[in-house]
């Protein structure tokens, strides 16, 4: 039986964007399938009674994430350049909508290069509508959804069971009941996918 990853992530973090770089061809190599769930990542940390700081608002912490980032965009041989902003929201929520069109996949690795390999506002809906067009989807459609109380209330809802199942940040992929966090993991992944068969 195939085994399938639960990949849970947030537009804001490079650490996710890092992730699915590598996981796409990570499932296909070990036969598994790709499941993208959106989550917020502020909103995960307090539901995990995490009440720090973000990153961003620890001056050491966040040179030393920097220079990891690069280190890993230069390892990946991929583009990584800060967003303009970090209002992801709307794109979390797109992912449903992707996801109800079997689109998830496109959809998140042509936004994950926007917002992250290109450094896009993603405040800006246009730019959310030309992704949605880039990867076959119907934009209006999925601004529709977006802005829905049906869009809103299905994204609530996916969030609310991520933190019941204890998802407490991101990049946080679960197999069976194993729980792995963080980019620089999937190494550890692909040994127990491979040796779980």
């Amino acid at each position: 039986m195939n085994k399938t990853i639960d990949f849970y992530f947030d537009f804001i973090s490079p650490f996710s964007y890092l992730a699915q770089l590598k996981l796409p061809d990570l499932a296909r190599k070990t036969g598994c399938t790709l499941e993208y769930w959106p989550i917020d990542i502020p909103e995960a940390k307090i539901a995990a009674g995490n009440y720090g700081p973000s990153n961003r608002e620890v001056v050491p912490k966040i040179k030393v994430m920097m220079a990891d980032l690069q280190r890993w965009a230069i390892k990946y041989a991929a583009p990584l350049k800060f967003p303009a902003s970090f209002a992801c929201a709307d794109w979390n929520c797109a992912v449903l909508y992707a996801r109800s069109q079997g689109k998830a996949e496109a959809f998140v690795t042509a936004a994950y290069h926007q917002i992250w390999g290109i450094g896009i506002d993603p405040g800006n809906a246009s730019e959310l509508r030309r992704c949605a067009h880039d990867v076959g989807l119907d934009a209006d459609a999925l601004l529709q959804f977006v802005n829905s109380s049906i869009g809103r209330n299905e994204f609530r809802k996916v969030r609310s069971q991520a933190y019941q199942r204890g998802v407490f940040g991101a990049p946080l992929m679960f197999v069976d009941e194993q729980i792995f966090w963080g980019n620089d993991r999937l190494d550890f992944l692909e040994s127990y996918l491979i040796n779980s068969r």
